[in-house]
């Protein structure tokens, strides 16, 4: 009996050793990865203010820096002028002419008509002359040719005061509403431009590296801030080719913190070809040069509320 104990005891502690030996630390080592991220500027201008320093983890929405762009003040200016000149045009053309226009008009209108008065009793004067032959044909013509003139004159400032004193033509009014549309949208693209003296966070994120102090020039597109979106955690290993053929999309792995001795689960989501040479970064690049190189990209499966890590830190893979 108890030589029978003795062999069951045996056989559980050689399976529990052979199922440890199944299970153990490869060659493969692999990096801590997250997901990059680059802050940058869509106008010039000068570094007034950065908020934040290299190391510091900031929520989405954060101000970052402030950014001196005296151009945006000139802008307001000129829309708000133009605004305030194309309002002033519409309300013109709704409401016609003024009252010191209509004034101007009227008293010309009263020229007119004198001017055609007086036109009138010189053409009846010269037209009984010419009856009893005191003019010539020619001078009587030289007066009607005045008279109808001052017809012409009249009727041209009578035509001008009904026009003035009603609204403008429909195509005016449109013009005008179209230069304030116009002028409104200059104010827009300068509100727009405001904006971008501020650079926010656009997600929560680590700051990694920032590229230019307070007082320097900031051009459109440069990159202020460079940082990592901690919630984006990944693994990054490097197999060669010979090796490949071991892993595939989906397949479980896991991963091994070789200094606090904690385990992760993750996922293979993705296998694709390093073509520049320096993108093929390993600790222990064991393989033949002459290989192609390959990436595996690795998401954590498991919770990792209880575990930190750090960027480019070293991951082991355990079989």
């Amino acid at each position: 009996m108890k030589s029978t104990i003795k062999i069951v005891s045996l056989s559980i502690v050689m399976t529990v050793v052979s199922s440890c030996s199944n299970e153990k630390i490869t060659e493969y080592r692999g990096k801590v990865k997250f997901e990059t991220l680059s802050v940058s500027s869509k106008l010039a201008g000068r570094i007034s203010k950065i908020y934040v320093e290299e190391g510091q983890t900031v929520k989405k929405g954060d101000t970052l820096a402030y950014i001196d762009i005296p151009e945006v003040n000139a802008k307001m200016m000129q829309a708000e002028g133009a605004i305030t000149s194309a309002k002033g045009q519409l309300n013109m053309a709704n409401k016609g002419a003024t009252a010191d226009q209509l004034n101007q008009i009227d008293g010309q209108i009263d020229a007119g008509k004198a001017q055609l008065n007086f036109a009138k009793e010189s053409y009846n004067r010269l037209q009984a002359m010419y009856k009893d032959s005191l003019v010539s044909l020619q001078q009587l013509d030289e007066v009607r040719m005045k008279l109808e003139m001052a017809k012409a004159q009249v009727a041209s400032l009578n035509a001008k005061r009904k026009e003035v004193s009603q609204s403008a033509r429909i195509e005016q009014i449109d013009q005008a509403k179209g230069q304030l549309d116009r002028a409104v949208g200059a104010k827009e693209e300068v509100l727009s431009a405001e904006s971008e003296k501020y650079l926010i966070a656009p997600t929560n994120m680590t700051i990694e590296t920032i590229s230019l102090q307070v007082g320097e020039l900031l051009t459109p597109g440069f990159t202020l801030f460079n940082g990592y979106e901690k919630s984006s955690l990944y693994f990054r290993f490097t197999v060669p080719e010979s090796k490949i053929y071991d892993f595939k999309v989906g397949k479980k792995i896991t991963l091994v913190n070789p200094y606090t001795k904690k385990e992760t689960e993750g996922e293979i989501t993705a296998i694709k070809q390093l073509a520049n040479y320096a993108d093929i970064t390993s600790t222990a690049p064991l393989y033949d040069l002459n290989e192609s190189i390959y990436e595996l990209k690795i998401v954590p499966t498991s919770n990792q509320a209880d575990q930190s890590y750090f960027l480019n830190a070293t991951i082991l893979l355990k079989q």
